[in-house]
């Protein structure tokens, strides 16, 4: 990082995406006016300018970090980002492909040679390529496993064989491993005969002659004790570790709980299998974050903007067919009382508030009920109270904001009625909010299914139907 640059890394990255697309436009409009010169030797001239282009390019590449190049690769059209790619070292577009999005990785993957892939990904920590193995090629994985030495390909195997959204499947083989028998003299010779520690490291893990765990020696210790004393006089016993199969959801609220940097993962008989490290678990924390705010909106997956139109299209039907089903169910609710619409049409004008403010209550319950399922705060031994506690929140908001509103609707249109119905319709379509909001979250967890999953679209319809029920129900009993 340059510190004598005042900007933000924000604001680099920024600059950076503006200057790559400039200069790779800039490119394409010089071919193009190159291409309808009167010229002989097109191609001769048009190689000259891609190549004079080309170092420029790679100059810049050069000083970016893969996550850098990663966002801009992003932001460029299908044609600048396969310019781009075809301009990187192997071992750079390895890097590359761990840091952009699952559709851009699949973007690239697609229209890569599987030798190159090979080539790309081979440099890779063992870890780094389980990351991938999902998106590769079957044929890419067999000859990438076949360049790798026996140990590294256990270690592959072993990954690959934990289930997805496991600590098994975030772990990586990077630590360090010391004695409890040897003097901390002996440790830091280690280690200077080393020479570098893996990234993350934060402590040594302490294992006995059978690979068992027994604790952890933190590097500050290293540093501030006498050299003569024994690991197992300045370990630390009570340590956080995780099992292979443990969840990789808990192991995220534990790293945040207990501030972590690394910590150690064994297995059914506490032998020590690999480390968990928090650039894994920030990486599934923000993997999870995109997932639920693609299916809170109704996509089945993530896009690559850039892409294809069809790929689009078809990433989107799912939930939008869903959603001109329930509308016009609503509407069919709505059709039900046109006699009472058209005899007071007043009504028309005040439905979608009715509606309106109930969709936004019962959103602001699910979504809280949504992630508190997923921090594991809903247990069934506090479901009762949590219910309770939201019925009594939409009784409440109903009393106070309908009153209000039925009072607005009075001095607007004179009508004492009118604006009682009004703050009826409120009081009862935001105690159904809240009992959808709590209900559909719940119910699917309890279900197996994933509580953010249509759950918007559903609430939605719901308070829309209801409250559009519950209003017209009550003008038609009270008003005419």
């Amino acid at each position: 990082m340059d510190l004598s640059n005042p900007r933000s890394s924000g604001e680099r990255l920024k600059q950076s995406q503006e200057e790559f697309i400039e200069m790779l436009s800039r490119l394409e409009v010089e071919e193009l006016l190159v291409h309808r010169q009167p010229m002989k030797r097109h191609d001769l001239v048009e190689s000259m300018l891609r190549r004079e282009h080309q170092v420029k390019l790679g100059q810049r590449l050069e000083r970016l970090h893969p996550a850098d190049i990663a966002d801009i690769l992003e932001s460029l059209t299908l044609n600048q980002r396969k310019l781009l790619w075809n301009l990187m070292e192997p071992a750079i577009r390895g890097q590359v492909l761990l840091e952009v999005s699952d559709a851009v990785r699949m973007t690239l993957i697609s229209e890569m040679p599987e030798e190159a892939l090979a080539d790309s990904t081979e440099h890779l920590d063992t870890d780094e390529i389980a990351d991938l193995a999902p998106d590769l090629p079957k044929k890419v994985m067999r000859s990438i496993l076949k360049s790798l030495n026996d140990q590294k390909r256990k270690r592959l195997q072993e990954v690959l064989a934990y289930p997805e959204n496991t600590v098994g499947a975030l772990m990586d083989f990077g630590m360090v491993t010391i004695r409890d028998d040897v003097s901390l003299k002996a440790v830091s010779r280690f280690i200077r005969k080393i020479g570098k520690l893996p990234d993350q490291t934060d402590k040594l893990f302490v294992v006995d002659r059978n690979n068992v765990l027994c604790g952890i020696l933190p590097l500050g210790t290293l540093l501030t004790s006498r050299l003569a004393r024994q690991v197992s006089e300045v370990m630390v016993s009570n340590v956080v570790c995780f099992a292979v199969d443990d969840k990789a959801d808990e192991a995220t609220r534990a790293f945040e709980r207990y501030n972590l940097i690394s910590a150690p993962v064994v297995d059914g008989r506490r032998n020590l299998v690999g480390r968990l490290c928090v650039d894994a678990v920030m990486d599934f924390m923000h993997e999870e974050a995109d997932e639920e705010l693609l299916k809170q909106a109704g996509l089945q997956d993530e896009e690559d903007l850039f892409s294809g139109v069809w790929a689009s299209v078809k990433n989107r039907w799912a939930w939008l067919m869903i959603n001109i089903l329930t509308a016009f169910t609503a509407s069919r609710v709505i059709g039900l009382f046109e006699n009472t619409i058209l005899q007071l049409v007043a009504l028309a004008s005040l439905m979608p508030v009715v509606a309106a403010i109930g969709g936004n209550t019962g959103n602001q319950t699910s979504t809280l009920i949504v992630r508190s399922l997923a921090l594991g705060h809903i247990t069934p031994s506090n479901v009762r109270r949590l219910i309770i506690k939201e019925l009594i929140i939409g009784l409440l908001n109903g009393a106070v904001w309908g009153s209000i509103v039925g009072l607005i609707v009075f001095l607007i249109y004179s009508d004492p009625p009118l604006g009682a119905v009004m703050a009826g319709a409120m009081l009862l379509n935001l105690l159904v909010a809240a009992v959808v909001g709590i209900s559909i979250p719940l119910i699917r967890d309890k279900l197996g299914k994933d509580p953010a999953l249509g759950t918007s679209v559903m609430l939605t319809f719901l308070t829309d139907a209801m409250g559009f029920l519950i209003f017209l129900g009550m003008a038609s009993l009270f008003l005419l």
